[in-house]
């Protein structure tokens, strides 16, 4: 059944103007409206890798797709070219949408793009979606009062493949109770080891989602110490995420 979204008096998607939109972990029932809007109206789409198909379908009949995935370790699109490729597309008159997985400006490099934009002229707009750590903690509630009232939200992979090297994991251990860790599989031992040593407990609880809300998605709940060897032996699979507190007992508790 067509959605009727002209009661919503939802923004116009003028030609020539490029969308940033987020379209949320996965499944598509948790794509917003306003994304659906910019589905239905856009001439150009420019999506990754972790974009779902359904979400894909959604779009005006005509509408041109353009991959441009991401992928750790793998032949990718370099940023400058996605961000080039905006800026051509949006010249030559089209409504062109930047469709990302999660949030643009989550660790989707969407304040990147929207650098280019600003500096080329483009008009742009920015359409929030859900992220990734938060989905991937459906289950497990991000603060409560009992445990937490605060959560970092840290990304454990570099664009060269290494840990971040801007990333102070000792102030994290120390100054987050509860961390969630994105792209998290491929330096999960080195970050457990530096946590460890900074004084989080080798017990500590820990929570690892793979392909979050999507039909296959895989849950592992382990420890700090032992993380990385049971995500190995479990096939997790990336996208990853992690998150590590003692909130994620409260996963156990059925809330």
């Amino acid at each position: 059944m067509e959605i009727d979204l002209s009661p919503l008096d939802l923004p116009e998607f003028a030609a020539g103007a490029v969308w940033l939109v987020g379209s949320g972990p996965g499944a598509p029932g948790l794509l917003s409206l306003l994304a659906l809007h910019a589905l239905k109206q856009a001439d150009d789409i420019v999506y990754d890798a972790l974009v779902d198909k359904r979400i894909l379908d959604l779009a005006r009949p005509g509408c041109r797709g353009h991959y441009a995935g991401k992928r750790g370790g793998k032949p990718s699109p370099q940023q400058p070219d996605i961000s080039n490729r905006l800026i051509e597309l949006a010249r030559r008159g089209g409504r062109v949408l930047r469709l990302k997985g999660g949030d643009p400006f989550v660790f989707g490099r969407g304040g990147e793009e929207a650098q280019a934009l600003e500096a080329a002229g483009i008009p742009y707009r920015v359409v929030p979606g859900i992220t990734a750590g938060v989905a991937a903690a459906a289950g497990i509630p991000l603060t409560h009062r009992d445990t937490n009232s605060a959560v970092s939200f840290v990304t454990g992979y570099a664009s060269g493949g290494g840990l971040p090297e801007d990333v102070d994991w000792e102030a994290l251990a120390k100054g987050a109770p509860l961390l969630v860790i994105y792209m998290a599989l491929q330096n999960l031992d080195k970050i457990a080891r530096r946590l460890i040593a900074a004084g989080r407990g080798r017990d500590e609880p820990v929570v690892i989602v793979s392909q979050a809300t999507l039909p296959g998605q895989r849950v592992v709940e382990t420890t700090l110490e032992n993380a990385a060897a049971d995500a190995k032996r479990a096939g997790i699979e990336a996208p990853a995420v992690a998150a590590v507190g003692r909130t994620v007992r409260l996963k156990r508790a059925g809330l």
